[in-house]
């Protein structure tokens, strides 16, 4: 018989969902989710990313992806922009607004990093990291 409770995709998608809720209670005051936290920190790391880049780095759908766009510029935190070298696409760009948020969104989530992963001593969370980094492959 399977026991569903301890196999791996069950533990991910477990873990998974408790971190997503500890960072998404964290990010509720700044009416952000987890993954428009990530798409804010690829445009922190390069500014003016288009929407498929975002999605290939993020590995998120382009209609997905559309959507979080749609959302940030909503909340003034990023702007399409005209693509200089294609006409089709567009720069997502962050706004001043989204500028200024970098920092105090950062530490919250090495806050939240920290507490969730708490019970891992710092070996354990590197050879966590090397095996969900060769597992994502």
């Amino acid at each position: 018989m399977l026991d569903i409770e301890n196999t791996i995709g069950f533990l991910l998608a477990k873990v998974h969902q408790r971190g997503f809720s500890l960072f998404k209670e964290e990010l509720d005051p700044y009416n952000i989710t987890p993954p428009q936290f990530s798409l804010l920190a690829f445009l922190w790391q390069r500014d003016g990313l288009s929407q498929a880049e975002l999605s290939d780095k993020s590995q998120i759908d382009r209609t997905t992806m559309g959507g979080l766009i749609d959302r940030l510029a909503k909340e003034g935190l990023v702007q399409r922009l005209p693509h200089p070298e294609d006409r089709r696409a567009h720069r997502i760009c962050l706004t001043a607004r989204g500028k200024s948020l970098e920092k105090e969104l950062c530490a919250i989530a090495v806050t939240v990093l920290d507490r969730f992963t708490s019970p891992l001593t710092t070996e354990e969370c590197d050879t966590l990291r090397a095996l969900l980094i060769k597992m994502r492959r």
